[in-house]
């Protein structure tokens, strides 16, 4: 069967072009690889049937006939092991990309979204600007590490693989809600604008959003 990603039919405004699904869509674009996308409308994600799929009803879900899967680091690395788009075929590359995708998701990730979700709290309190620069010097830890590793750099190896999918699209995240953080980075701001131009992910962006203008349009 044609591989499948289950996403939503419909987020709000602010998520749309940033649901995890995008990072399955894009994976599934580099590897030249057909797919069919199974829309999650409303109430859905709490049926019993998506929930055997997806236990948390969230997105992205994967399947193809062999297969199902959940989690957009998890599925983007299954990917990878079956497409030399995605990673080296050699066992030191591939460990390579998957520890690249697993910082990405641990060591990036929550800290970015630690540092953007409290953003609008407790504007103009000392209380809330103390905390918001405790997470903002948080997420420095981990962007100047990156910083430098990127510095004269494309990519976080020697060419594009799934691990630049994985850390790009975190990183994404606080260039359009991180209130500037990235702005004092100037080879991460460049590394995302590189990977953010790749016609792979201009496909799968244009995918994800499309059922959304549809549905603003009914």
């Amino acid at each position: 069967m044609t591989s499948q990603v289950a996403a939503f039919q419909w987020v709000p405004d602010f998520a749309q072009g940033f649901v995890r699904d995008l990072r399955v869509r894009w994976a599934l674009e580099e590897a030249g690889q057909p797919y069919e996308t199974v829309l999650i409308k409303g109430e859905e994600k709490d049926a019993v049937a998506y929930r055997a799929w997806q236990p948390f009803g969230q997105v992205p879900a994967f399947r193809d006939g062999n297969i199902e899967m959940f989690e957009s680091g998890a599925i983007v690395l299954h990917l990878a092991e079956q497409s030399e788009a995605l990673s080296p075929r050699d066992a030191a590359g591939r460990a390579r990309v998957m520890t690249w995708v697993i910082a990405a998701l641990n060591s990036v990730e929550p800290y970015s979204w630690n540092f953007i979700h409290f953003n609008g709290e407790g504007a103009g309190e000392a209380w809330a600007e103390k905390r918001r620069a405790e997470l903002e010097a948080a997420l420095d830890r981990r962007l100047a590490p990156l910083e430098q590793r990127l510095s004269g750099r494309d990519y976080l190896e020697d060419r594009f693989t799934a691990g630049d999918i994985i850390m790009s699209t975190a990183l994404r995240e606080l260039m359009s809600f991180g209130r500037g953080a990235l702005a004092r980075y100037p080879a991460l701001t460049a590394y995302v604008e590189r990977c953010t131009a790749r016609p792979a992910f201009i496909r799968a962006l244009e995918a994800q959003m499309k059922p959304f203008r549809e549905s603003a349009a009914a």
